[in-house]
């Protein structure tokens, strides 16, 4: 007998063939059978007129912390993602070292800062009992409602073997050969690889460039190569190049430390903007040049705009424009007068327009910024408003109106600026870019900058956009970019499409209503501090491994989820 059989659904499988009407049935968390289906079931439900896929799986996302207080990894698991890939960018929770119980505040420091989580709810909703990456993992086991996998952070690694000296330090070779064995035992232990990153953005609660900033190319292609002698790993590896065009040193040490690995590569992410057409023939040149030495590079992007809301008075992206930290991390009263001269501001916007701001200058149109939530009187009636209009009213450039603005409210106003690649030539150039060999939709950051960002309902807003929209790609090949591609690069056994004997990751949905919600500000997270939100629109139902977690965009209360661990997991996914 079944566990369970949908009737009548559009089967759209994930490979990228033509979607079909058929029975599907569930049944001891596999997919017992797909067609036309007589076999007896204990439940059923009729899915004509809705949408079966394979559940979607979400390649970078920072769950590492929240998922010891929220299981269901939401928003992610309400818009349709089964399968997460945490432990991005270098940083994870573990390894700590039991010599030195001080690190695990310092992670839980350099996490709130680098990763925009709340340093509180770090503190109140983990519980911090692990020492190795196994026990970490162990930690999560039978307790989560979607898959995880997670890559092992260098600066983890890094810290545990050398502690303070981390930071600023190059290991001897003693402490080499302890950073390699205690990779070693991250991927015995289940570990997907490692994560590293070299951007001159990440810093640590100190303000200090985090540890695996630190470390030279010898280092890096030294663990690159223990990789390799793993069992269904990768790597994932962000360097300064990233958010704007790779230097070819860069390029050289990413080719080499897939080479030398022979595994794939991923990094995040590849921003496309029709205004800055060079950008991305040069950053998929990566990936030409590692496959002529035999490596593999993968370019996350995005296939939605994700909004990410600014702020003059806590830690943001304009934090990392060059010069503009300066000011910005000064106190309130100190920064609001500095911001108030017309001579800082000049300076300001001419080191914020210049090249070296790269990716940055997006956020240099002032006057296309959008007033979010305000504190006070003065600013009364500006939410939603335009700052372009509102300085126009009142004679001012659009930088200084912003400033008055956010001065009034002791800075404290929430913006939200306008994007400015949201026209038909970077949409173009984005279907194009898709298309490419090694480029995968995905880069959520989901689980990180909680209260600046919400990417996690990137599958249901693409698929939105797909159906009813400017419908770039077809459903059939808009759910394999979702589902079946990331689950071949990460090597996952079994999951990925609707398959007979496959695992039932499931997502049904309504192909009329499929989409996203406006992101709204909750204060959910431990000790009550905000984070956005979104629901999910159309979805019917989402199952992993066989046990339905979502209905109606409600979570369940089950936690069929698992840790899943490379080797057992996962297979080996060559470069050659």
């Amino acid at each position: 007998m079944l566990d369970h059989l949908i009737k009548g659904a559009t089967v759209v499988d994930g490979t990228g063939a033509p979607a079909v009407t058929a029975d599907v049935g569930i049944r001891d968390g596999r997919i017992a059978s797909v067609g036309t289906v007589t076999e007896a079931s204990r439940t059923s439900e009729d899915a004509h007129g809705l949408v079966l896929t394979p559940g979607f799986v979400d390649p970078h996302t920072h769950y590492d912390a929240q998922l010891f207080w929220d299981p269901y990894a939401t928003p992610s698991l309400n818009h349709g993602v089964t399968t997460v890939a945490a432990g991005n960018c270098g940083f994870t929770l573990a390894p700590l070292n039991p010599a030195r119980p001080g690190d695990a505040d310092y992670t839980r420091r350099m996490m709130s800062k680098v990763e925009g989580m709340s340093l509180v709810a770090l503190e109140e909703g983990a519980p911090w009992n692990w020492h190795s990456f196994g026990e970490y993992l162990d930690a999560l086991e039978g307790r989560i409602a979607v898959n995880a996998g997670f890559m092992v952070g260098h600066c983890a690694l890094r810290r545990y073997v050398m502690g303070p000296e981390a930071v600023g330090g190059r290991p001897s070779g003693g402490q080499m050969d302890a950073m390699l064995r205690l990779l070693h035992e991250a991927m015995d232990a289940g570990a997907w690889g490692l994560s590293t990153t070299q951007s001159g953005t990440h810093s640590d609660g100190d303000g200090q460039p985090v540890a695996s900033r630190h470390a030279a190319p010898a280092e890096l292609l030294a663990l690159s190569k223990a990789v390799g002698e793993h069992e269904g790993t990768q790597i994932e590896a962000i360097v300064a190049g990233c958010l704007d065009q790779f230097s070819d040193d860069e390029i050289d040490l990413l080719v080499e430390m897939s080479a030398v690995a022979g595994r794939p590569l991923n990094w995040n992410v590849l921003t496309i903007d029709a205004a800055v057409p060079e950008r991305v023939p040069r950053q998929l040149s990566a990936s030409e040049r590692a496959r002529k030495a035999g490596g593999r590079i993968v370019a996350l992007t995005m296939p939605i705009l994700t909004p990410m809301n600014m702020s003059l008075g806590t830690f943001c992206a304009l934090n990392l424009i060059p010069g503009w930290g300066e000011v910005l991390g000064l106190p309130v009263p100190e920064r609001i007068a500095r911001l108030r001269d017309p001579a800082v501001r000049e300076e300001m916007l001419r080191r914020a327009r210049s090249k070296e701001a790269g990716v940055f200058r997006r956020l240099t149109d002032f006057g296309r910024y959008v007033v979010g939530d305000t504190y006070s009187e003065a600013n009364r009636g500006l939410t939603g408003r335009v700052v372009r209009d509102i300085a126009a009213e009142r004679g001012q450039d659009p930088f200084a109106c912003l400033v008055e603005i956010c001065s009034h409210d002791d800075l404290r106003t929430v913006l939200w600026p306008m994007p400015t690649d949201n026209d038909p030539a970077s949409w173009a150039l984005r279907a194009e870019t898709w298309q490419h060999e090694d480029v995968l939709l995905g880069g959520s950051d989901a689980g990180a900058h909680l209260d600046r960002m919400c990417g996690a309902p990137y599958t249901t807003r693409f698929l939105g956009d797909c159906l009813r929209g400017r419908r770039l790609v077809g459903l059939e090949q808009a759910v394999r970019m979702l589902t079946d591609d990331p689950a071949r690069l990460f090597g996952l056994r079994e999951r990925g499409r609707i398959v007979e004997g496959w695992h039932a990751d499931l997502v049904l949905f309504d192909p009329e209503r499929i989409d996203a919600g406006r992101a709204r500000l909750v204060h959910d997270l431990p000790g009550d501090s905000p984070r956005l939100d979104s629901r999910a629109l159309g979805v019917r139902a989402v199952w992993v491994n066989g046990v339905e977690a979502i209905r109606d965009d409600v979570v369940t209360g089950a936690v069929p989820g698992r840790v899943l661990r490379s080797g057992r997991d996962t297979r080996t996914v060559g470069t050659r």
